[in-house]
C-alpha cells in the first residue's frame, strides 16, 4: 500500500492538501477522523516533522494543536522562532490509537509499512515547501526522513545532509518531555529548547 497513487499532478501545497484529505494509501484513514496535513508558512525555510497526528490533532485537523503542541510552542518562544514562520507537518497523516477501557483514545507508533506508505505525502511536501532545513522530531520522523537504522539518541542536534539541497536535524518529539520524570523535565525541555535553537542558528546569514 501507498499514497502514491493518491498524489495529484499539480503538487503545490494548495493541491497537496485537498487531495490527502481522500488519502487511502494504508489502513489508518478508517478509523481516523480526518487526514491532518501540515500547515504554515508555504515559504518556510525550516520545517518541523513529527510522528503523527494525536486525538486533539485528530479532532481539529491541525497538527500541533494539542499537549505536544502546547510544549513545541514554548520551546519555539524560547528558542526564538515563530511558529507561524515554520511549516509543521508530521510523517504520517492519519491518527493511529486503540480504545482504553474508559473510551479514551491513547497513542500507537505507526510500523515501517505505514510510515512508509504515507512517505511520498512527506516528499511533496519537502518538495513543495522547499525548506532550507528540516528537523525531524522523534525517532518515527528521523527514520522517515533519515533511514530506519537512524538513532535520534545518537546523533540529535547534529547537521546533516539531506536531498535535494537542504539539510536535516533530528531532535526528541515534544511529547517525550510530557513523559519524562517531572524532576528531568525542565532539563529535556531546555535540551530541546537548545536543538531549536541551534537549527535557527543554521539559517542565520554566514552560518
Amino acid at each position: 500500500m501507498s499514497a502514491e497513487e493518491y498524489l495529484p499532478q499539480q503538487r503545490d501545497l494548495a493541491e497537496l492538501t485537498a487531495a490527502a484529505a481522500a488519502c487511502r494509501g494504508c489502513r489508518l484513514w478508517a478509523d481516523a477522523t480526518r487526514t491532518v496535513f501540515g500547515e504554515g508558512d508555504p515559504h518556510a525555510s525550516l520545517m518541523l516533522i513529527g510522528e503523527q497526528p494525536g486525538d486533539t490533532e485528530d479532532h481539529r485537523g491541525r497538527p500541533f494543536t494539542g499537549p505536544a503542541g502546547g510544549v513545541l510552542d514554548r520551546a519555539l518562544l524560547a528558542a526564538g522562532i515563530e511558529r507561524e514562520a515554520v511549516w509543521l507537518t508530521n510523517a504520517v497523516k492519519h491518527f493511529k490509537f486503540t480504545v482504553d477501557e474508559d473510551g479514551r483514545r491513547r497513542h500507537r507508533k505507526p510500523d515501517r509499512p505505514e510510515i512508509l506508505a504515507c512517505l511520498p505525502w512527506l516528499r511533496a511536501e519537502i518538495a513543495a515547501v522547499r525548506p532550507a532545513l528540516v528537523v525531524a522530531m522523534g525517532a518515527t520522523a528521523a527514520q522517515a526522513v533519515i533511514g530506519p537504522s537512524f538513532r535520534v539518541t545518537r546523533r540529535r542536534g547534529q547537521l546533516l545532509d539531506g536531498r535535494d539541497g537542504y539539510r536535516l536535524m533530528a531532535t526528541v518529539h515534544p511529547s517525550s518531555i510530557l513523559r519524562t520524570p517531572p524532576a528531568d523535565r525542565e532539563a529535556a525541555f531546555d535540551l530541546f529548547v537548545a536543538d531549536l535553537s541551534a537549527a535557527a542558528a543554521t539559517l542565520r546569514p554566514g552560518a
